[in-house]
C-alpha cells in the first residue's frame, strides 16, 4: 500500500476517527464524509462514485422561474400545504404524458424531496391496520428508506431479488405477504443500485398480489424513464416509462426532482397517489389520527407535521419545468444521456482490469448503462474492495449497505466528469498491477 496514491496510515486513522466498524454498515454520508477527510488529510482529488447527485446543470426553466417567483415576493408567503393549484395540474399532466395513467390534481402533492415522500408513506401506512406493522423491501434498494424506519422505529422485511426475477418472484412475494403483517412494498424501478428494471409481467405479479393481500406498493421512480434502452422522453406516445399504476389501485409513486431535473439542491418531489386509495377510508387511521382517508391523513396529518409545506419557489421552479415538458418546448431526457455514455465508459475500465459487473443481467438482457452500476473483484468482499480502492483515491458504496445479498459495490457514475475518466483509468490500472491474481 506504500506505493498507492493515499497512504495506509491517512485511510486507518479517518476510518477509526469515524468510529466505522465497517464499512459495509457506514451509510452514505459516511462513507462522504470519510473520502472528505481522506482527500483533505492526503491531497489527493477523488473519482466520487459513492452518492447519486446530478452531474450536470439544473433545468433552466426552473431556475428563472424560481427566481421570478422569489422577486415577486413568494418568500414571505406560506406554500399550500397540498400544493400551488399549477403544480398541481402539471404534475398530472406530465404524469398522463409519461405513465399514461390518470391521477386527479388534487392527489398529486410536493414534498421535500422524495424522501420526505416516502418517509410520510412510510409513516402513514404503518397506521391503517393494527396487524400490519411492516414494510416489504424489494432489495437492493436505496439504503435511507431503511434508514427511515430506524428512525421511526417501524419494522421492515426484505430480499435480494437477484435470484427472484420473473415467475419466482410471486413465489417469494407470498412467502412474506402471507404472513398478514406486510403493510407496503417498496422498490425503485430503475432500481438503485442495481439498475435492473421490473418488467411489466414481475409488475403485474406484484399488483395482482398486493389486491390479494391488501398491501400498497409505494412505487419509487426517482429515476423516471432513465432505462436508456428504450425512449420514454416522447409526451403521449409509446413507449411509457413501466409502473404498478397498471396492475393495481393500491399504490403510491414518488417522483423526484433531483434527477431527472437535476434540482436536487432545492429539495422538491411529487407524492402521486392513486384516486382510489386517497379516498379510502380507515377506522384504525381515524382513531390515531382523527381522520379516516389515506389521502388526508398523508397531507394534513403526517406533511404537516413534517415541514408544514414544500418550499413555494421551489413549487414555482417544478412547475415552469412540468410545463415545458408538458407542452413539448424541451425533452427532459436529452440531457440524462450524458449518464448513459460516462457509465458506458466506466464500465469498461472497470472490465479490462479484472473486475465483474455483479448485476450485469436484466433477465436475459444486459442491464442498461445509466446512473449506477455494480461491481466486484475476485477474492475481495465489498468492504475490503471499499477500503482498497480508498487508497487509490476512489469511492463507493458496499452492496450490503443497500440490502443485497451480493459482494461488491455501487458506483455512481453522476460527479465523474469526462476529463476524470482518464484518472480513473490510470489509477484502476494501477490496482490491477498490484492485485492482479
Amino acid at each position: 500500500m506504500n506505493q498507492t496514491p493515499v497512504k495506509n496510515h491517512i485511510i486507518a486513522q479517518n476510518i477509526q476517527k469515524l468510529e466505522l466498524k465497517s464499512l459495509d454498515q457506514a451509510s452514505i454520508r459516511e462513507i462522504v464524509l470519510l473520502a472528505n477527510n481522506i482527500q483533505n488529510d492526503s491531497g489527493v482529488p477523488f473519482i466520487r462514485m459513492e452518492m447519486g447527485i446530478p452531474g450536470i446543470p439544473a433545468v433552466d426553466e426552473g431556475v428563472k422561474a424560481q427566481i421570478n417567483a422569489l422577486e415577486a415576493g413568494v418568500a414571505s408567503q406560506y406554500p399550500p400545504i397540498e400544493g400551488v393549484p399549477e403544480f398541481k395540474q402539471q404534475s398530472h399532466l406530465f404524469i398522463k404524458n409519461f405513465l399514461n395513467i390518470d391521477i386527479a390534481p388534487q392527489n398529486c402533492i410536493p414534498t421535500v424531496g422524495a424522501m420526505q415522500g416516502t418517509y410520510a408513506a412510510f409513516l402513514t401506512c404503518n397506521q391503517l391496520n393494527q396487524h400490519k406493522d411492516t414494510t416489504l423491501f424489494i432489495d437492493p434498494g436505496f439504503p435511507v428508506q431503511k434508514q427511515q424506519h430506524m428512525v421511526m422505529g417501524h419494522r421492515f422485511e426484505s430480499f435480494d431479488v437477484y435470484e427472484h426475477r420473473g415467475d419466482k418472484l410471486k413465489e417469494k412475494l407470498e412467502s412474506f405477504l402471507s404472513k398478514g403483517n406486510i403493510h407496503s412494498i417498496t422498490y425503485s424501478n430503475p432500481n438503485n443500485p442495481s439498475w435492473i428494471c421490473l418488467t411489466e409481467e414481475e409488475l403485474e405479479i406484484i399488483g395482482t398480489l398486493a389486491d390479494k393481500h391488501d398491501v400498497i406498493v409505494l412505487e419509487d421512480l426517482a429515476y423516471f424513464g432513465m432505462d436508456f434502452r428504450h425512449d420514454y422522453g416522447s409526451a403521449n406516445k409509446t413507449p411509457f416509462q413501466p409502473t404498478i399504476a397498471n396492475y393495481t389501485d393500491n399504490y403510491v409513486l414518488f417522483i423526484s426532482s433531483s434527477k431527472i431535473f437535476s434540482y436536487a439542491g432545492e429539495r422538491i418531489g411529487i407524492i402521486a397517489i392513486s384516486d382510489k386509495l386517497a379516498k379510502r377510508s380507515y377506522s384504525t387511521l381515524k382513531n390515531k389520527w382523527n381522520i379516516s382517508n389515506f389521502g388526508g391523513a398523508i397531507i394534513y396529518r403526517a406533511l404537516y407535521s413534517l415541514s408544514s409545506g414544500t418550499s413555494h419557489s421551489a413549487q414555482c421552479a417544478i412547475t415552469s419545468i412540468l410545463k415545458a415538458v408538458n407542452d413539448k418546448k424541451i425533452n427532459f431526457l436529452d440531457n440524462l444521456d450524458e449518464y448513459r455514455h460516462r457509465a458506458s465508459v466506466m464500465k469498461s475500465i472497470f472490465l479490462d482490469n479484472g473486475f465483474n459487473m455483479v448485476y450485469d443481467k436484466d433477465l436475459e438482457k444486459e442491464v442498461g448503462d445509466g446512473f449506477y452500476f455494480t461491481i466486484s473483484y475476485p477474492n475481495m468482499d465489498g468492504a475490503t474492495l471499499l477500503e482498497a480502492l480508498l487508497h487509490y483515491g476512489i469511492s463507493a458504496i458496499t452492496l450490503k449497505n443497500t440490502g443485497s445479498n451480493q459482494e461488491g459495490l455501487r458506483a455512481c457514475v453522476s460527479h465523474v466528469n469526462r476529463d476524470q475518466l482518464i484518472v480513473l483509468r490510470e489509477r484502476i490500472e494501477q490496482f490491477q498491477s498490484q492485485y492482479r491474481q
